[in-house]
C-alpha cells in the first residue's frame, strides 16, 4: 500500500496552508517559482559585528515563534541553533531529509514539492550559527529525488543565492541510518550507524565540528518564520503548540496522504480531513512505528501536540496517523511491524541483537498462534530489552510493543482463549518495507 501525497490543509482560519502553498500536483516548484510565491531568501549580505547581531536577532525570532523540531524530539528549534552557535569552532549544519519511517511521506513530499524552501532554511540556519559546510542528506534508494535535488542546488549555485554550497548526499536506506548520529558517523567517514554519547552532535560533530541536524519541514519553517516573522507563525496552532505540521495520514480514510495541519487540530478531525473514515476504526497509530497505539475513544478528540499525546501515553513523532479499521488485527500489525524493525537494528548490544528478534518472535506467538505464554514472555522481553541499549533503537520498540498490548487487549485475550481472529487474515494495513511493491 502507498500513501498518496494531498496538499489540502486542515485549517481552522485562513492563511492555509504554508509550506504546501503553491500550486497543486507532484512537480518540484523551479527557483523563480519560489521566489515569487515567497520572494528572495533573506539573508543580509554583512560581516563582522553587524553579521553577528544579525544572526542573533535571527534566532531570537525562532525562539519566538516557539517552532519546535519536526523529526520527532520537538525540541525548541530556536534553543537548537544557540546551542550549537555557542560552542567553539566553526558549526556544520545537516540537513536530515531522510525518511526512514516507513509510514511517514511529508519529507519525501516537502523536498520533492518544495525544495527551495528546505534550501532556504539550510542557507538561513548556516548564517545563524556561522556555518562553513552544509549538508542535505536523503537516502541512497531516492535515486530520482536526489538528481531533483542535485538541479534545485545547481540553480541555486548559478543564482549565487547560498553563501555556502549545500552538499547532497546519500544515506544507507535503513531504518536506523536516519538517526542523527548516525548520519553524522557516515559524513564523517564512518558506517550510518547511531554512536554512543557523549558527545552529543551539537557539540563534536561532522569533522569534529559543533553540528546542527534538522529536519527537513523544521528548516522549511525556518525559511517562513525569516520571512513572515514570529507572530505570524504563531497565528496557526495553539498556545504552547505553535504553527503547523505536515501529517501523514493513513488506513481506514478515503484520501490517504500528507496533509498540512494546525498543532491542536484534534486527531479524528484529521482523520475526517482524509476524506472520512471508510470503516469503523478501533484504534490509532501516533507517532509511527517508534509510537503508540491509541483506543480510538481515547485518541478522537486528542489535540494533536507534544504534550496531550504524551498526557495521553501517545508520541506525535514524525507526524503519522493511521487508523486500523475494526476488521484488521492490531497485534498482527503490531508483529510484522517488530520483525522488521527487529531486522533494522544497527547489531551493536545485546538487546538489539538477541532481545528484539526473541521478542519479535514472542508477539509474532501471541498474534498468530494464540500461544497463552507469550503474553507473559513479551513483558519479560520488554522489560529486560528497554533503556539498555546502545542507541535508543530496542526503546521505541518496546514502547509500541507495550502499547499494542494495552490497546488491544481484549483481542489478547481472544487470541490466548480461542486462537488467532479473522482479522490476521486481512490484507495488511501497515507499510512495511518488502510488502511495498514500489519500495
Amino acid at each position: 500500500m502507498t500513501v498518496a501525497v494531498v496538499t489540502q490543509a486542515v485549517a481552522r482560519q485562513s492563511g492555509l496552508p504554508r509550506l504546501l502553498a503553491g500550486p497543486g500536483g507532484h512537480r518540484p516548484i523551479g527557483l523563480l517559482e519560489h521566489e515569487e510565491l515567497h520572494g528572495p531568501l533573506p539573508l543580509p549580505g554583512l560581516r563582522g559585528r553587524a553579521q553577528r547581531d544579525s544572526a542573533s536577532r535571527l534566532m531570537d525570532v525562532i525562539e519566538r515563534s516557539g517552532l519546535t523540531g519536526r523529526g520527532g524530539a520537538g525540541f525548541p528549534a530556536g534553543r537548537k541553533l544557540r546551542s550549537v552557535a555557542g560552542e567553539r569552532g566553526r558549526p556544520v549544519v545537516v540537513a536530515n531529509g531522510c525518511e526512514g519511517e516507513p509510514a511517514s511521506a511529508k519529507d519525501r513530499l516537502l523536498l520533492s514539492r518544495a525544495p527551495h524552501l528546505v534550501f532556504d532554511g539550510i542557507s538561513l540556519a548556516a548564517f545563524a550559527v556561522g556555518a562553513a559546510r552544509a549538508f542535505l542528506t536523503v537516502h541512497q534508494r531516492e535515486r530520482r529525488l536526489a538528481a531533483s535535488l542535485e538541479a534545485a542546488a545547481a540553480a541555486r549555485a548559478a543564482a549565487g543565492i547560498d553563501a555556502i554550497p549545500i552538499e547532497i548526499v546519500g544515506i544507507p536506506s535503513r531504518y536506523v541510518s536516519s538517526e542523527q548520529s548516525a548520519i553524522v558517523h557516515y559524513l564523517n567517514g564512518g558506517p550510518a550507524l547511531p554512536t554512543f554519547s557523549p558527545p552529543r552532535t551539537h557539540e563534536r560533530g561532522v569533522d569534529g565540528r559543533p553540528t546542527l541536524v534538522n529536519n527537513s519541514e523544521t528548516l522549511a519553517h525556518i525559511a517562513l518564520i525569516a520571512r513572515y516573522g514570529d507572530r505570524w507563525f504563531r497565528s496557526a496552532g495553539v498556545p504552547g503548540a505553535a504553527g503547523t505540521m505536515l501529517v501523514t495520514v493513513d488506513g481506514a480514510v478515503a484520501s490517504p496522504g500528507v496533509y498540512e495541519v494546525e498543532l491542536g487540530t484534534p486527531i479524528g478531525a484529521v482523520l475526517m480531513s482524509a476524506g472520512g473514515l471508510t470503516e469503523r476504526p478501533q484504534a490509532v497509530l501516533t507517532g509511527g512505528y517508534f509510537g503508540t497505539w491509541l483506543p480510538i475513544n481515547v485518541a478522537w478528540q486528542l489535540p494533536l501536540t507534544h504534550r496531550d499525546l504524551k498526557a495521553a501515553g501517545g508520541a506525535l513523532g514524525a507526524g503519522i496517523i493511521i487508523a486500523l479499521p475494526d476488521t484488521s488485527c492490531g497485534l498482527a500489525e503490531t508483529a510484522r511491524v517488530v520483525r522488521y524493525l527487529a531486522a533494522e537494528t544497527a547489531g551493536q548490544c545485546g538487546p538489539c541483537v538477541f532481545g528484539l528478534p526473541a521478542l519479535a518472535n514472542a508477539v509474532a506467538d501471541l498474534a498468530y498462534q494464540g500461544e497463552r505464554l507469550a503474553t507473559r514472555q513479551i513483558g519479560a522481553l520488554t522489560g529486560l530489552v528497554a533503556g539498555r541499549g546502545a542507541c535508543k533503537h530496542p526503546d521505541g520498540v518496546t514502547q509500541l510493543v507495550r502499547s499494542a498490548l494495552d490497546a488491544f487487549a481484549a483481542d489478547a485475550a481472544w487470541h490466548h482463549d480461542r486462537g488467532p481472529c479473522d482479522g490476521i487474515r486481512r490484507a495488511p494495513i501497515l507499510p512495511v518495507p518488502g510488502d511495498l511493491a514500489d519500495w
